[in-house]
């Protein structure tokens, strides 16, 4: 009997890497053992939770600033203990969220070009939680409206303009581990300690449905699978009690329809979703693999596409936004892979095309810089789905400034660049050789000639 295979215009994506002068090097990555990403990116600059004495300290490099970095690059600091997690502002790109084990949250504003000197004071502290802050999340249509999720067992909303706290979550029986909205951010998942899967409505902060989710004793993570006009789904990853990892896909009303056994390593499966292709990427920590499935609303529901092997273990994960893909090298998606050994490798997912035409299909609309709605609007109980943006002609920010993420053609220049300085240092070098060859020419002739006139005396 053959065997049936899919028809799938993703059945051949690959994961490329970038080669290693087009990482980031000499990043002394956190060695922390909470399960986080430890790192974002944005169409900017890219984020980094870093070993630090004393405090706790992230690094923020522009995305074009590759290569080995000086041993004095410039640092955030400010939090006195351990940082946990960071998040760009899905709507300023130069605003980001700090969290950590001081039970704080704070709010940063980047320049242009990246940091000249070590930054200290945030522009905004958040104080109320009164354990470790584990995880924040921005809101994906309201401006500036920012959740945090911490070990006091609460989850809550602030004003991040005004450090004032908004709304208040609890109910979650024990330490929450990961949170995920909904297309229109008008609910949130959470998984937690307890094993317990949740559905929160945002405004009335009342839980609509639990359910248990994995048996396992380990950490497990939640992402909302949804996008306009589509049942909403929650895809949980966690361990069995033989401690297996799993992947599960649940309905709106956590009703398990898929459970996918994936193996039996011991590191947490971290999972991303992109709505506008409906593909989910499973990233093993402590692993250097990359798993992708194609997700369909009819049964069965998850396809399995392919993997993107490496032994290099990986400690953490940055998922580049939709917009910032180099959509003339058919990118669908791109990780930044942290390394344990100090740098930070980008992935990109590649969907092999001839054509150097914008692809429709792969780059429908996507969500764009500019929220749906302000902070009164989301308190007046209302909702909107985010505003999209065309990527056909390059995405362009609300500030008008196309902004492009390092591509192969910024590559190839900064490498034509160095080979042209390479080229000029070696013209320099040449001439002083030359010179010098003149000189020993000069001083050779010289002494011939003494020693003729020796020889004629």
């Amino acid at each position: 009997m053959s065997k049936f295979v899919r028809s799938s215009k993703f059945r051949h994506v690959y994961g490329s890497p970038f080669k290693r002068q087009d990482c980031y090097d000499n990043i002394r990555v956190t060695r922390n053992s909470w399960d986080s990403n430890y790192c974002d990116v944005n169409n900017k600059f890219l984020a980094v939770i870093t070993e630090s004495s004393g405090g706790g300290a992230f690094i923020v490099l522009p995305l074009e600033k590759q290569g080995k970095l000086k041993t004095d690059t410039p640092i955030v600091t400010g939090h006195t203990s351990a940082v946990l997690d960071v998040a760009w502002n899905p709507f300023n790109d130069n605003e980001l969220a700090s969290c950590a084990e001081d039970a704080t949250i704070r709010i940063w504003t980047i320049p242009d070009g990246g940091l000249t000197e070590n930054l200290k004071e945030a522009d905004v502290v958040l104080n109320g939680h009164t354990r470790k802050v584990g995880q924040i999340v921005w809101h994906p249509t309201v401006r500036g409206l920012l959740f945090s999720v911490s070990n006091d067992t609460t989850v809550r909303a602030w004003n991040s303009s005004t450090g004032e706290q908004l709304k208040q979550y609890e109910g979650f029986g024990d330490v929450v581990y990961c949170l995920s909205f909904n297309y229109k951010g008008n609910r949130f998942a959470v998984v937690s300690k307890d094993k317990k899967l949740r559905v929160f409505d945002v405004h009335s902060e009342k839980m609509l449905k639990e359910v248990l989710a994995h048996k396992g004793s380990k950490a497990s993570r939640c992402v909302y699978l949804s996008a306009a006009n589509e049942e909403e789904l929650v895809v949980t990853t966690g361990f069995s009690e033989s401690s297996e990892r799993q992947c599960t896909l649940w309905s709106e009303d956590l009703e398990v329809k898929e459970s996918l056994r994936i193996d039996t390593s011991s590191g947490l499966l971290f999972p991303f979703y992109d709505p506008y292709l409906k593909i989910l990427y499973l990233a093993g920590k402590g692993d250097g693999n990359i798993r992708y499935y194609e997700v369909t609303r009819n049964a069965p529901y998850i396809h399995y596409l392919s993997e993107f092997k490496s032994d290099k273990p990986q400690r953490g994960f940055g998922f580049l936004p939709k917009r910032a893909c180099r959509t003339e090298a058919c990118e669908i998606a791109r990780f930044y892979k942290l390394h344990s050994t100090n740098f930070v490798e980008p992935i990109q997912m590649v969907v092999p095309r001839k054509s150097e035409l914008f692809q429709d299909d792969l780059y429908p609309e996507c969500a764009g810089d500019e929220p749906s709605l302000e902070i009164e609007d989301f308190l007046a109980g209302k909702d909107a789905a985010p505003k999209l943006v065309s990527l056909k002609e390059g995405f362009s920010s609300q500030k008008g400034v196309v902004q492009a993420s390092p591509s192969l053609n910024t590559n190839k220049k900064n490498e034509l660049k160095d080979f042209a300085d390479d080229v000029e240092q070696l013209k320099e070098q040449l001439k002083s050789a030359r010179l010098e060859l003149k000189k020993k020419d000069a001083e050779i002739a010289k002494l011939r000639a003494e020693l003729g006139d020796n020889k004629g005396m």
